[in-house]
């Protein structure tokens, strides 16, 4: 008897809002009419791309996967290094229960998995700033010798130069993939190219829904791919984002505002020299991070400065969390001893240069101007869940759920258990 499979598309910045629009499109809608979804998934804190994709496949928050932000967070540095290695998680993924299992693994342009023991790897790792003609170097002992072998020779060129694109590439490997390996029993493929366009263009413009039709096409090849050389009847299929993304108008230079109040000084040429208190963007959330958090006078300074933002309209505070606050209510830990957010959607910059506070743009470093995420997990716009399959109970809308409960449902559906992590599984949802 065939064993049941596990096929995830990624749909990075896929939004709740989406959903209906989804329906209407012949790829995606081979799912809605055959299985369930959840309407509003809650992510982890910060939703943000990095920490979201080591939950999904963990099951847990940032406290015990150990991934916070997308880069290893260094004062004034914005280029600092991203997590990019599976080593840089701090503990089991569904593609290490799938292996322990006897199943084969397949995980294309996923974050932070560069070295990963998956069977057929293909890491997101290529530095998003890389216009060179070399981005072979930074796949080489972090992707499975086996793909470069057979594929980067042909499809290496998509991520090349100023024009390059990792969904192209993606697109490339992944219908070979299947029709040359005969369909991994868990593959997970990500795309990107809708959170680029919300980012760019705004979450409901004309642009992001012309992707989305995009990621439509390329699920129907992928569909196709699992009808001609797979196993159709035998795989449960789950359609994801990673986080939503709000529109915004308005920016907040934090640091600048901490200079001006005195717990950042200056040489003449505005680096840093000494600090008491510095933040960290998260885009649309801020880090507060202190020097000496031991100086319990100086947090206290700090925090009163912080809930006297809060009490001022013009700067648009409306949430403040200590550090104790957001482990315990978001199993949030990192570079922070203050998490900060907007009342209304508002970016925050790490940016020193220049006097002004208020912008009415991202700052430099981020993809655009018009929207992003960072927020925190239960605001517009969520992310969302849907799957069918011969283990997947049909015809069910569930409301909300949260991001820590898709690793461990997604192994259910294989006949799997994660264990010890901080999130269930949707019991309704599996057959």
């Amino acid at each position: 008897m065939p064993r049941n499979k596990l096929f995830v598309f990624m749909i990075d910045a896929l939004c709740t809002k989406d959903i209906e629009y989804m329906k209407t499109m012949s790829g995606f809608k081979y799912v809605f009419d055959r299985g369930s979804y959840v309407k509003h998934i809650e992510t982890v804190y910060p939703s943000f791309t990095y920490p979201c994709h080591c939950s999904i496949i963990t099951g847990n928050t940032v406290k015990k996967h150990g991934v916070p932000h997308n880069a290893k967070l260094e004062m004034e540095n914005p280029n600092a290094e991203w997590y990019n290695q599976r080593s840089d998680i701090k503990c089991p993924t569904i593609f290490d229960y799938a292996k322990k299992a006897g199943y084969s693994t397949c995980s294309l342009s996923w974050p932070v998995s560069g070295g990963a023991d998956i069977d057929l790897n293909m890491p997101m790792i290529v530095p998003i700033g890389y216009m060179g003609d070399d981005p072979g170097q930074f796949l080489v002992d972090n992707a499975s010798k086996e793909l470069l072998d057979r594929y980067y020779w042909k499809y290496g060129r998509y991520l090349m130069g100023a024009g390059r694109s990792l969904d192209e590439f993606t697109m490339a490997l992944a219908p070979d993939v299947i029709r040359d390996y005969g369909q991994p029993d868990v593959m997970f493929v990500k795309m990107c190219d809708l959170d680029t366009a919300k980012h760019t263009y705004g979450v409901y413009s004309d642009e992001s829904y012309e992707q989305l039709r995009k990621h439509n096409h390329e699920f129907e090849v992928l569909l196709e791919s699992i009808r001609r050389y797979g196993d159709l009847e035998h795989t449960n299929f789950v359609i994801m984002g990673d986080h939503g993304q709000q529109d915004i108008t308005m920016n907040l230079n934090m640091n600048v505002l901490l200079k001006n109040a005195g717990f950042i000084r200056t040489d003449e040429n505005g680096k840093i020299i000494d600090w008491d208190a510095y933040c960290h963007s998260v885009s649309l959330s801020a880090w507060v991070q202190l020097k000496n958090p031991e100086d319990t006078a100086m947090k206290e300074k700090v925090h009163n400065f912080l809930k006297g933002l809060m009490d001022d309209p013009q700067y648009n505070i409306g949430y403040l969390f200590t550090k104790e606050e957001a482990e315990e209510k978001f199993g949030l830990v990192g570079p922070l001893d203050f998490v900060i957010e907007g009342k209304e959607p508002m970016s925050f910059s790490a940016d020193m240069i220049g006097t002004d506070i208020f912008e009415k743009h991202l700052p430099k470093g981020w993809h655009s101007s018009k929207a992003s995420h960072g927020h925190l997990p239960w605001r517009e716009e969520t992310t969302t869940f849907i799957a069918c399959g011969p283990n997947v109970v049909p015809g069910l809308v569930i409301e909300r759920a949260s991001m820590m409960d898709e690793a461990p449902t997604m192994a259910r559906m294989m006949g799997m258990t994660m264990e010890d992590v901080d999130g269930s599984v949707l019991e309704e949802l599996i057959k």
